[in-house]
């Protein structure tokens, strides 16, 4: 063998030892490429490649290009799709205890959830994944919902009377919009635009950011800052896969997935303010002052109850003591 054949061989099996070493997960979700959330999952892949120097990588699959959220959920758990995040309501239909996060009311604002979240209950949420095949990488945040409608200003619970109020399939947001007088008709999310267009419902519920990038500011007149729901988004990865991986590249993931928390976090903070001010410019009225201790006092304890008296007192003695 000539010294050019040994150099070509030798590149050779380096390239064949780098690529049998190197690795590739999928990561489904359903938002769009342009969404704040795809944005976190590309922080995210980018930092696992950073720190593994490429010898792990992410291919992002967004705006459902593997299934819907409950296909993408249960690709995950199969482990014929490595890494999925899906809203929190649509993980309590195969894992109910996740509903604590759902409670109205539970949480006072962002720096509670987060200290619940990052916390015990983070925990023992992740666990309880643990069940169904999943391991839990993160809790990143669609965020806080508020009251939109086109009937009239919602300053009290007076207010919200008689209205039709979309809400999610979740119970403990329908049972909240029940004791507050409402009448919730849960709808499919893709449905909301032309149902508000065609005064099919009054209002919806939805963070800012999901208002303004679903232009509802153009077939509703008012915004209350309710605060009244938190909606976290788990980033959670085929439990088998994650088995499978080497303490490198495990520690990578890990790493990566606490930093882009942080991403994720800072970032809807920022566009949920700037999006706030977009709605006002575009002639939105947002009521602010809100009575949020009475709308509380009226819908807490009754929808926590009913959780507790499936679930117990553990998470939701857990979460008011992070008060």
């Amino acid at each position: 063998m000539t010294v050019f054949n040994r150099i070509v061989a030798a590149s050779a099996a380096i390239l064949i030892a780098c690529a049998a070493n190197a690795a590739e997960l999928r990561f489904a979700h359903g938002n769009s490429a342009t969404s704040y959330e795809n944005q976190a999952a590309e922080e995210f892949a980018r930092l696992v490649a950073e720190k593994s120097g490429g010898d792990l990588t992410i291919a992002i699959y967004p705006a459902g290009q593997l299934g819907n959220a409950q296909e993408m959920i249960e690709g995950v758990r199969l482990g014929t799709i490595d890494i999925g995040m899906a809203g929190n309501p649509w993980m309590t239909g195969f894992n109910p205890v996740q509903n604590v996060l759902d409670i109205p009311f539970i949480f006072d604002g962002p720096e509670h959830v987060y200290r619940v979240l990052d916390g015990e209950v983070g925990e023992k949420l992740g666990e309880s994944l643990g069940e169904h095949d999943l391991k839990l990488l993160a809790f990143w945040e669609i965020g806080f919902r508020n009251v939109i409608n086109s009937a009239h200003p919602v300053n009290s619970i007076d207010d919200l009377k008689g209205l039709t109020i979309r809400t999610t399939g979740n119970k403990a947001h329908i049972q909240a919009f029940e004791l507050l007088g409402a009448n919730p008709q849960p709808m499919p999310f893709g449905e909301v635009y032309l149902a508000l267009q065609t005064n099919v419902i009054d209002g919806t519920e939805h963070p800012v950011t999901e208002v303004y990038a679903m232009k509802f500011q153009e077939v509703t007149d008012y915004m209350t800052l309710t605060m009244h729901a938190y909606t976290a988004l788990p980033v959670f990865m085929n439990e088998g896969r994650w088995n499978g991986l080497s303490a490198d590249q495990q520690a990578w993931i890990h790493n990566a997935a606490v930093e882009a928390t942080a991403f994720q976090r800072e970032l809807i903070a920022k566009e949920s303010a700037a999006r706030l001010q977009d709605l006002k410019d575009a002639g939105m009225e947002v009521s602010e002052g809100v009575d949020r201790g009475a709308m509380r006092d009226a819908v807490y304890e009754q929808v926590k109850s009913a959780y507790e008296e499936q679930f117990g007192t553990e998470l939701t003695a857990a979460i008011e003591a992070a008060r």
